[in-house]
């Protein structure tokens, strides 16, 4: 099975439709990429931090660094 079948099947799984499990698929995998090149790290780096960012965003988790700014400062002062 190719890479972007095998992760089209990760996408499924999450709920998309398989016709958009595909292209999205394709531009995780585009991503992957550009963030590799862009970054210096590795392919798969990028790419298991973008799986990881779907999953929080499935599962309706918002990672610190996608939180507006008035949200990030509220939860660092209750972590206080």
């Amino acid at each position: 099975m190719d890479e972007v079948r095998r992760l089209a099947t990760v996408c499924e799984r999450l709920g998309a439709p398989p016709a958009q499990a595909e292209a999205m698929a394709r531009q995780l995998l585009k991503r992957a990429g550009q963030i590799a090149a862009e970054r210096g790290q590795s392919r798969e780096e990028a790419l298991d931090r973008l799986l990881r960012l779907a999953i929080q965003g499935r599962s309706g988790q918002v990672p610190p660094e996608f939180q507006p700014p008035d949200a990030r400062n509220s939860s660092d002062k209750s972590a206080k």
